[in-house]
């Protein structure tokens, strides 16, 4: 969304050298971008997960949905907990020797 938003307004800037009234415009487009764009442009779920560092450690990359927030409802927190102990069953299925490695780092 910012790329667009940004070759829009570098289009209006050049088409501004003929008429000044679009170089306001740019201004208006960069500003409301700036004042309301910018928080919702951050991705909410993302599309290509990454395996976690540990079993433990959340899997999914960026900033958490609920960072520090308690969830909303029960469903909410149910779904959260069955996605990362599927995420954990997925990276212990295909990386057994370093879940192994790390269970033994656990124990000790």
């Amino acid at each position: 969304m910012g790329t667009v938003v940004l070759s829009g307004a570098v289009v209006l800037v050049v088409l501004g050298f003929g008429n000044p009234l679009y170089w306001l415009a740019a201004a208006g487009v960069l500003f409301l971008y700036v004042r309301y764009g910018l928080d919702s442009s951050a991705p909410s779920a993302p599309s290509a997960p990454s395996a976690p560092s540990a079993p433990s450690a959340p899997s999914a990359p960026g900033p958490a949905p609920s960072a520090g927030t308690a969830p909303t409802s029960y469903k909410a927190y149910r779904d959260r907990r069955d996605k990362q102990a599927k995420w954990e069953r997925r990276y212990r299925r295909e990386r057994p020797l370093e879940s192994r490695r790390q269970e033994r780092e656990r124990s000790k």
